[in-house]
């Protein structure tokens, strides 16, 4: 017997008990299966009949008539089972081929790392850049990881303009590593237009697998300004509040500080540029108290002055999530910060290792008068 197609003749297929057996097993499956057979299934079945009705003799015509498919699909796999028999009517998944890591790729996908993406986004990710380039997301990954890339990373920077940077930076280094003999260093500064906000909802406290929550809604009590002076080594604050920070408060605060020391003790106090630490009454001040000496920072050079980082302490511990009911209530709370930080100080460790960075070898040490 031959099966037809086209008016060319085929011989028809001879199976083995073994196969026929095993081809009339799946074909049973599908009874068992019902509705409920998934599509993998469901191929498995129609391509054991297709087999087994030209084992009959059946022609082309009428196969796909049966089954419910072209020509093609009735010759592919009567090729495939005449190769291979049984194992021939498995699928075949192709699959992705096996990206390698070429240098040439890995060149490719960093010099396009460092171009801006043309979708207007500022940076690329790694399943966007592994679209554009056509390979994993993953080989992106692998990549930026070898080359150390974080293109979802932003860092900022200040770049000082100040054309006496190196002698004003090591001024003040000096006094940190090696400070005059006998003398007191401080660190002084003013943190200004503090907010005594008020919550206008009930603060949910903590609970676990529940952050701190606070009510969007606030209330706004009034501002003031902290001034304080860190002793560079004892880790000692010296502080005070003020409604404003004016000349007159800075010069005010100075005074305290230095009616607190020794009366022959040299005082050098590090500050920066603000116009405020330089009028004509801190300048009288200084004539006033000729063992007080000021050392600004060079501009744009906030990082040198030590007082910044406590600052930023006291931000996190107080005042970011406080809850104040009046400008009196903020300066107390301040306060009492500081007065429990002094029974036990920790001064900050100063080191300057980088010493082929602008700033001479030999001049970390020098501390002159400004």
């Amino acid at each position: 017997m031959c099966a037809t197609l086209s008016g060319r003749t085929r011989p028809v297929l001879e199976l083995t008990a073994t196969e026929r057996q095993a081809l009339e097993s799946r074909l049973r499956a599908r009874a068992l299966r019902v509705e409920d057979v998934r599509r993998a299934h469901v191929e498995d079945v129609r391509r054991a009949r297709v087999i087994l009705l030209l084992a009959e003799g059946q022609s082309y015509v009428t196969i796909q008539s049966a089954v419910g498919c072209d020509a093609r699909y009735v010759s592919r796999w009567r090729k495939r089972f005449g190769e291979a028999g049984l194992a021939g009517l498995y699928s075949r998944q192709r699959g992705r081929a096996v990206q390698r890591r070429t240098p040439k790729l890995e060149a490719r996908i960093l010099a396009l790392t460092k171009q801006k993406p043309p979708s207007g986004a500022t940076h690329w990710s790694t399943r966007t850049l592994a679209t554009r380039l056509g390979v994993s997301h993953m080989m992106v990954a692998r990549v930026w990881k070898r080359a150390r890339l974080q293109p979802h990373r932003l860092e900022r920077y200040m770049a000082s303009t100040d054309p006496d940077f190196e002698a004003k930076a090591a001024d003040i280094i000096g006094l940190y590593v090696n400070p005059p003999q006998h003398a007191a260093v401080f660190c002084v500064d003013e943190k200004t237009a503090i907010h005594a906000l008020d919550r206008t909802d009930p603060i949910l406290p903590l609970s676990p697998g529940r952050a701190e929550r606070h009510g969007f809604e606030y209330v706004r009590h009034g501002t003031l300004s902290l001034y304080a002076a860190l002793n560079t080594k004892t880790g000692t604050v010296f502080g005070d509040t003020a409604v404003r920070h004016t000349s007159e408060a800075f010069v005010a605060f100075l005074a305290a500080l230095v009616a607190q020391q020794p009366r022959r003790r040299e005082v050098h106090i590090i500050v920066d540029n603000l116009s405020a630490h330089k009028t004509e009454r801190v300048r009288e001040f200084l004539r006033t108290h000729p063992r007080v000496r000021l050392h600004y920072t060079p501009t744009y050079s906030s990082w040198l002055n030590q007082v910044e980082l406590w600052f930023a302490k006291i931000e996190r511990d107080v005042i970011a999530r406080g809850v104040f009911t009046s400008v009196p209530d903020l300066a107390r709370k301040l306060m009492r910060y500081i007065r429990h930080g002094n029974r036990h100080p920790k001064p900050i460790k100063w080191t300057y290792t980088d010493t082929s960075h602008r700033i001479s070898p030999t001049s970390t040490s020098t501390v002159t008068v400004h």
